[in-house]
């Protein structure tokens, strides 16, 4: 039944389809109280908006933001390369990748929960391959359809695993790219307590341990959703270090703050893993 209605969805244009998911982020909202409690207290940790005006409006785009979300990544697992690259507008400071590339020592991109994170690592393996860390989903039947959706041009797809991992190693030696969702929640014993907005969360150690032992270079990559449905701006930018997760926290933010309304602010950063050791600011 979901491929089914992915399959209806990708047939529209991008335009509607931000319309119906505005709509679609409304119903969630109303009804999923926690989550929408969850978004509201998670925006107001981070201190981004400067008064409550800023807040309220930011809030409700956001809103209507996940909803895009959601519809327009089932529309583009469905879409055959050569259209998901259409619908990119544009690439800010691609040199960047050129000049890592060119030192071969392989190129590490972090992607947030931020925009249309699915658009660009299709955008890259439409020119080099590119090795994408993912978490299975819980529910078995979906792994066909994110699979088959997120499989396009060069892109290889890595569990979340220490076979995983490997393949993430594999392909900075042989100086290629490797995408991350730095913001993920890691499994227990994978990473470590860090400020992220001013309160700890449960912060990945992978980056950083991949960036400290290859040397790759570290770009943060953003698909930024486009207004009325024109499709997507990639921006790109050069990280200095991710040494510890406190200063990878930091990457995100200063990303985050380019366009906090299409922040993924309904994800629950702070969660408590039952084994992640004792809870401490500062990272």
């Amino acid at each position: 039944m979901l491929t089914f209605i992915a399959k209806l969805i990708s047939c529209l244009p991008l335009a509607k389809i931000h319309a119906l998911g505005s709509l679609l982020g409304w119903c969630i909202h109303l009804l999923t109280p926690n989550a929408a409690r969850m978004q509201h207290d998670n925006l107001l940790q981070s201190r981004i908006c400067k008064d409550e005006a800023t807040f309220n409006k930011t809030f409700k785009v956001n809103t209507l933001q996940t909803g895009m979300a959601i519809l327009e990544t089932l529309a583009i697992w469905q879409w055959p390369q050569k259209k998901a690259l259409s619908t990119v507008k544009g690439c800010n400071n691609w040199h960047l990748v050129e000049e890592a590339l060119a030192r071969g020592k392989g190129l590490i991109f972090l992607t947030p929960h931020l925009g249309c994170f699915e658009i660009t690592s299709i955008y890259y393996a439409a020119k080099h391959p590119i090795t994408v860390l993912f978490r299975p989903p819980k529910k078995s039947w979906l792994a066909p359809l994110i699979d088959a959706g997120r499989v396009k041009g060069q892109v290889k797809l890595a569990p979340a695993n220490a076979q995983g991992v490997r393949a993430l190693m594999q392909a900075l030696k042989k100086g290629e790219a490797i995408g991350i969702l730095p913001d993920q929640i890691p499994a227990e014993g994978e990473g470590v307590w860090a400020d992220f907005f001013g309160k700890p969360a449960y912060t990945m150690t992978l980056a950083s341990r991949l960036a400290e032992k290859t040397g790759a270079a570290v770009i943060m990559a953003f698909g930024e959703r486009l207004a009325h449905g024109r499709g997507y701006e990639i921006h790109l930018t050069q990280i200095d270090s991710i040494a510890t997760p406190a200063l990878l926290n930091q990457a995100i933010e200063a990303q985050i703050r380019q366009k906090p309304e299409q922040y993924l602010w309904r994800y629950n950063r702070y969660k408590q893993r039952r084994h992640a050791g004792k809870v401490k600011a500062g990272g």
